[in-house]
């Protein structure tokens, strides 16, 4: 097997370790400065906690929309690759940044003009402290979003050509922009909330505009060329075939999240807290599932333009062991630290007992199910099979983590804990409906769809 990957395999192992080991730091980079932010904004109170973790759902919302037109960029440029088409790339590529800009700035104008009705619309029963910090944190996050859809855009097609070193060092530098920022205005100019908001703002544009500015350099396979711009609708068909059913997928995903959320911010300003803190916990077990998702994106997206299901099949098996391998040595390392870890966030008593044990749930849960429910399917969308993943995600999102969120969190009174367990039934349907579609097999013919 190795001399057969050394003649024939599109990546070698030392292709999979320089676009998957940057893809890891650059997703735990981004985790920890998340943690570092809620931990630096715990010291203005649980209300300022509770007021930016809800709003972090909403923007999860919102990012999950830019990341999917991104993702349908990047199966488009890598299927290019794959199919040595550079020229075609590097079209898709302009039209790519067209889209991702002009969604951007929709959305950060619709969320500025309508914030107070979003905010009341979601968490309406939230205390008036918490709603006011909500506010000042939702209209600066909104104007970040621009710069976000600049920044997701030339990433994925940074991605899509294995440079995936080139992210990381540009988001090392914005998030050395973000720490900084907010360590100067929340302790040294007492900014409360927006201390926290304004040097994201910053760091965003300064990683979007970096990353622009280098796609203009013609030594790399994809690259904005000096080329008249003009809007090339079968591209950006191409592109939203993928990028809708993912931004659908994706959106009701972080839709459902801000819904299960709203259930628990009836739970009281405490509930809200822990689930705020166990969140930013919960995401570093998922560290190196992260990468594993973009990853799966460029490599299974570069074998399906070159039409070759053998090597899908092999770069499936080979990345979905690795999530495990991974996913399980970082949860278990988290759970063995778990106490140390919340003490640092100086919160109340009862709130630290219930982070606990909501981290225990994931995080325990999440070695087993995690890379099935959320990598796996990637392949799919890679192969241009995205419309059963959307419909899985979306019925197994209302039925179950809503549905269940309601029944066990309110109705038996269970509270977040409640809320998490629905979690796991979702998890668990997902991981069963997207290995039976790959064992069916239908991913082959929809390979050929928009690769021909």
């Amino acid at each position: 097997m190795k001399t057969a990957e050394k003649k024939s395999y599109l990546f070698s192992n030392m292709d999979l370790r320089k676009l998957i080991i940057p893809l890891v730091f650059e997703q735990a980079l981004a985790i920890t400065v998340g943690m570092a932010d809620t931990m630096m904004i715990s010291s203005v109170g649980e209300s300022a906690v509770s007021g930016v973790s809800l709003v972090d759902m909403l923007n999860m919302l919102i990012f999950s929309v830019l990341s999917a037109l991104a993702t349908g960029g990047a199966v488009v440029a890598s299927q290019n690759l794959g199919a040595k088409k550079e020229k075609e790339a590097c079209r898709s590529a302009k039209q790519l940044l067209f889209a991702g800009l002009s969604l951007s700035v929709i959305l950060a104008v619709l969320v500025i003009l309508f914030r107070n009705g979003i905010l009341h619309l979601f968490f309406g029963n939230i205390e008036q402290e918490v709603m006011e910090a909500a506010l000042t944190y939702l209209i600066i996050s909104a104007v970040s979003f621009p710069f976000l859809g600049l920044y997701n855009s030339c990433s994925a097609l940074f991605r899509a050509m294995g440079r995936a070193n080139i992210t990381f060092v540009v988001s090392v530098i914005g998030n050395i922009i973000n720490i900084v920022g907010n360590a100067v205005c929340i302790f040294g100019l007492h900014m409360g909330v927006a201390g926290v908001a304004v040097p994201s703002l910053l760091s965003r544009a300064v990683m979007g505009v970096i990353l622009y500015i280098l796609l203009k350099n013609p030594k790399y396979e994809i690259y904005f060329n000096k080329e008249q711009f003009k809007i090339d609708t079968e591209i950006i068909k191409k592109i939203l075939y993928i990028g809708i059913p993912s931004g659908i997928e994706g959106g009701i995903f972080q839709l459902g999240r801000v819904l299960v959320v709203s259930i628990i911010s009836n739970f009281g300003t405490i509930q809200i807290a822990a689930n705020g803190v166990a969140n930013s916990l919960d995401s570093m077990g998922c560290i190196i599932g992260q990468a594993m998702n973009l990853a799966m994106i460029t490599v299974i997206g570069r074998c399906a333009g070159a039409g070759d299901k053998e090597q899908i099949r092999y770069y499936t098996r080979k990345l979905i062991w690795i999530s495990y391998v991974a996913t399980a040595v970082m949860n278990i390392l988290i759970l063995s630290l778990l106490n140390p870890i919340l003490s640092l966030y100086g919160l109340g008593a009862e709130t630290t007992r219930l982070s606990y044990i909501l981290v225990m749930i994931h995080n325990g849960i999440a070695i087993f199910l995690w890379p099935i429910s959320f990598t796996f399917p990637n392949m799919l969308r890679a192969c241009n099979d995205v419309r059963y993943p959307m419909v899985i995600s979306t019925f197994s999102m209302f039925a179950f983590r809503i549905g269940f969120s309601y029944i066990l969190g309110m109705q038996l009174g269970m509270g977040a804990i409640g809320v998490w367990i629905a979690m796991v039934i979702d998890w668990i349907f997902r991981s069963a409906c997207f290995i039976g579609r790959y064992m069916h097999g239908d991913w082959k013919r929809m390979m050929y769809k928009l690769t021909q």
